[in-house]
């Protein structure tokens, strides 16, 4: 059996899906995995900010399409770029031991030793981020923020070479990943494949890494419930300790001044995989996993909507609506 294994044509997401490849032929090593390379829309379209472009599937579709024609059999993602929602027929069959979730600064070679707080008064930092620029728009008023695309070492040339930019934001896993440490989801990797291919869930489904899944659901439904995308600066972040997850949400206004945090935690005690038949709808949040209790699941799930419920309460909802007037307008 051959498996093709598709993704974006960059360095990292090349990295990326060669570790997934390697873990599988560890545990397959009957079959034969063929890596085939693909740029997506959101590859391409280097001159506009993410949040400008309008298309929540930008980094997605192409590669969906190849797995809807049988092209591929599987898709390696960085979770981040998959929407909560999933088009009609896929789903994510795997999602892999998280990274460092952590962004990292890294700065122009004439301010090394500095940090964001001791950089120059109107100094410009680079991020591709919405929620990054709001978060430190609202913790470094002294700098300004721009959108800067391009992969990793597209977005570092452009540090390096032009004067343009003090420093940049980057994840941290990334860096990691290209072997780039000394330079310091957004940190999780998914497997998207098509989601009635049993055998290929089967094939895929023992790379869940339970605790990763259980954060990864929480967050997922969490945004999904706020709706949140590229174009508003929203936040999540999971914690797990003694059985019990943590979950930290926030919403900004656009230059971070507005902003509103909670957390909420349950009892998820992580699960071993165990062997249940499929069901008829496994999905939550586009994720399958028949071999995670469904219990743990859907406790993860419930508590990403009622933290998203507890900030829609407060006002949430007239933060993001604003947020996305003012970057439609601009």
């Amino acid at each position: 059996m051959s498996s093709n294994d598709n993704t974006t044509a960059a360095a990292l997401a090349r990295i990326q899906t060669d570790s997934v490849v390697a873990t599988l032929k560890a545990l397959y090593p009957g079959l034969q995995f063929d890596i085939i390379a693909m740029s997506t829309t959101g590859d391409k379209i280097l001159d506009t900010a993410l949040s400008k472009i309008g298309e929540k599937s930008l980094f997605t579709k192409e590669l969906e399409y190849a797995l809807e024609k049988n092209e591929v059999d599987l898709v390696v993602h960085s979770l981040k770029d998959l929407p909560t929602v999933l088009p009609p027929g896929f789903t994510i069959g795997a999602i892999c031991k998280r990274e460092n979730p952590c962004d990292a600064v890294v700065f122009h070679p004439r301010f090394v030793g500095k940090t964001l707080e001791t950089l120059p008064e109107k100094s410009v930092v680079g991020t591709s981020s919405l929620r990054r620029a709001a978060q430190l728009q609202r913790k470094f008023p002294h700098l300004e923020f721009k959108s800067i695309r391009g992969n990793l070492n597209t977005r570092l040339r452009k540090l390096d070479e032009q004067q343009e930019f003090s420093a940049i934001i980057l994840a941290a896993a990334g860096l990691k990943r290209m072997g780039w440490q000394n330079r310091v989801g957004q940190g999780a990797l998914g497997v998207e494949v098509r989601a009635k291919d049993q055998d290929i869930l089967d094939l895929v489904g023992i790379l869940h890494d339970p605790e990763t899944l259980l954060c990864c659901i929480a967050e997922r439904a969490f945004l999904r419930h706020l709706e949140g995308g590229c174009s508003v600066p929203v936040a999540v972040h999971t914690a797990m300790k003694d059985g019990q997850l943590y979950l930290t949400g926030g919403v900004w206004s656009l230059d971070g001044s507005d902003s509103m945090q909670e957390t909420m935690q349950a009892s998820i005690g992580v699960p071993a995989q165990h062997e249940d038949g499929p069901e008829d709808d496994p999905q939550l949040v586009g994720i399958t996993a028949q071999n995670i209790p469904r219990v743990a699941q859907l406790a993860a799930e419930n508590l990403g909507i009622s933290l998203a419920n507890l900030l829609l309460n407060k006002g949430a909802k007239n933060i993001l609506d604003v947020a996305r007037q003012l970057n439609d307008a601009h």
